[in-house]
């Protein structure tokens, strides 16, 4: 018997223009602010460096791809602390709806059914794609790794 093994992918309306989410997911700074603490440079051929977890080399990755305001496409070079996402291929798809939203697809090729990690790496896309990002564009203050609320979410999701 064959089984299928589907990736990781979540789909959001923005209330926020197409280019302002493009330079959410390209920009340090706003990376930072929605995702985790980064250096390095979010466009095509860049690379980014994400201090994750204290003790731990950062997530390295490579930027193969960022083309305003619709597609940033990512590969995951290192990840010590999650070996099972080097190779993975973060996808953002930004798709305009009118002036002031958009519609984000994220997807986060290799992270699939045959990963061990792909429950718990789920759930902390679907609270960073689908609440910090979208609330940070909307003005809000984000959410991102290890904040206050971050871990409040953690918290609550091992309590379950």
């Amino acid at each position: 018997m064959t089984s299928t093994s589907t990736d990781y992918r979540i789909t959001v309306r923005v209330n926020a223009p197409a280019d302002v989410v493009f330079d959410l997911v390209t920009s340090p700074e706003a990376l930072t602010t929605w995702w985790s603490p980064v250096t390095g440079s979010g466009l095509t051929n860049g690379e980014l460096r994400f201090p994750m977890v204290p003790g731990h080399p950062p997530l390295l990755i490579r930027v193969d791809e960022a083309t305003p305001p619709t597609a940033v496409r990512w590969t995951v070079v290192e990840c010590t602390f999650l070996q099972d996402w080097i190779g993975t291929q973060p996808t953002f798809t930004i798709t305009p709806l009118d002036h002031d939203s958009c519609e984000l697809t994220f997807e986060h090729r290799g992270l699939n059914d045959e990963l061990d990690c792909k429950d718990m790496c789920s759930r902390s896309w679907n609270h960073f794609i689908g609440t910090s990002l979208p609330e940070l564009a909307d003005g809000g203050p984000g959410a991102p790794n290890r904040s206050p609320r971050d871990l409040a979410r953690r918290v609550a999701e091992e309590n379950r």
